[in-house]
């Protein structure tokens, strides 16, 4: 059954090839001082930083560049971020770059004024935000975790190792985003895979859960077929404007909370990944890959019909003379052949794990409710292991 919900998103998007005007739009609505996010130079390289700040410039702007952030951003490097908006009293973040970066000016926005420590309040505590955040807008240049249309941000605490996500309410989404499917062309293959792969489990971990029936498992499912045809061909054309333009959209519809109304989700694939992440700082699409298939044979028998249905509706298994489990596990087969296919990793090994680590990881894994079984910490120790012994 659909169950209650309310929806709502002020985020503003601009897609296309033209969508940077749009800051042309935005950028008149707040003050005068633009904190500018981005990551190690890349945009630089590729004339996206160029273009951005000659727009900042012609509407008027002070800017204070807050570069470095990370793929995995750090909780040193929010301090960091938190210490310069305050100083230069930003008025508006403004995140150029994949999901880190904008998760990174979600963090800042709702921490620079908080008087607790941020990372106690939000990311260990999950407080609500109680003092003045700074509006973010994004500029994205890799698709894959949909922060540019939602409150979700991540931090790393090498220190704890944690890796921890706090879903802000709508009041912490990006005002705006900017989505030119170009800006991802020159990224290198193992980012923009780990980022389809990303996208995938976003609508995974949605999908199975709660009922069988609703209206959006529909919509997910055609999410996941639209990204599978797709991602085989900018894998082969990585400058397929109709192929990224694709994923790029899709990528946000995955995680804006839409297809999630109504429904349980799931979500633990995500928190074994963010540990494993926690661990080896290895990006976070491929630890995504790496624990899904052995997650995801391991509850299969609890969400056999959800499953089956995954097996048809998704990668076409004729279910004809089959068992329902045979059908299900066709349909986890065909997923990792088309993971081989697209060059994703299927083994925590290949991203720094060791079997010392697996019950520190297990430890650092939140354990969920919302899917169809609970996991003990021996269960996540033996799907690592089952990683681990992927070929």
């Amino acid at each position: 059954m659909l169950g209650n919900f309310v929806y709502s998103t002020p985020t503003r998007l601009y897609f296309g090839e033209d969508a940077l005007d749009g800051l042309r739009t935005e950028l008149p609505r707040y003050g005068k001082t633009v904190l500018l996010a981005y990551g190690g130079g890349s945009i630089r390289k590729n004339g996206i930083y160029d273009a951005v700040l000659a727009l900042l410039r012609e509407c008027g702007k002070t800017v204070v560049e807050d570069a470095g952030v990370m793929p995995n951003p750090t909780v040193e490097k929010l301090y960091e971020g938190c210490r310069l908006a305050r100083e230069h009293k930003a008025d508006l973040i403004l995140a150029v770059g994949g999901g880190s970066v904008c998760d990174y000016a979600k963090a800042v926005s709702v921490s620079a004024y908080c008087k607790d420590d941020p990372w106690d309040k939000y990311y260990l505590r999950m407080e609500d935000v109680d003092n003045e955040i700074i509006p973010v807008g994004c500029v994205l240049t890799m698709v894959g975790t949909g922060s540019e249309m939602n409150g979700g941000s991540v931090i790393t605490n090498h220190a704890q190792k944690r890796k921890i996500g706090h879903v802000f309410g709508d009041n912490v989404f990006p005002r705006f985003s900017i989505l030119n499917p170009r800006f991802t062309f020159t990224l290198p293959k193992y980012q923009m895979t780990a980022g389809f792969f990303d996208i995938l489990s976003h609508i995974l971990e949605q999908y199975f859960s709660g009922s069988d029936d609703n209206t959006s498992d529909y919509l997910m499912e055609g999410l996941l077929r639209s990204l599978i045809h797709s991602s085989r061909i900018a894998v082969q054309n990585p400058t397929d404007y109709e192929a990224r333009s694709n994923i790029m959209w899709i990528a946000t519809w995955a995680l804006n909370t839409l297809v999630a109304k109504g429904k349980t989700t799931d979500w633990e694939v995500h928190m074994i990944g963010q540990a494993v992440g926690a661990y080896t700082d290895a990006t976070h699409g491929m630890t995504l890959s790496a624990v899904s298939l052995p997650y995801y044979r391991h509850i299969l028998p609890y969400g056999l019909p959800k499953f089956k249905r995954y097996a048809e509706n998704v990668w076409g298994v004729d279910a004809a003379g089959k068992t329902d489990e045979q059908v299900a596990l066709e349909g986890l087969a065909r997923m990792e052949a088309w993971m081989r296919e697209i060059g994703v990793v299927l083994n925590v090994g290949d991203l720094g794990v060791t079997a010392a680590m697996l019950d520190g990881i297990a430890d650092a894994s939140f354990i969920l409710r919302g899917g169809y079984k609970v996991l003990s910490h021996e269960e996540i120790v033996e799907i690592l292991r089952e990683s681990m012994a992927q070929g």
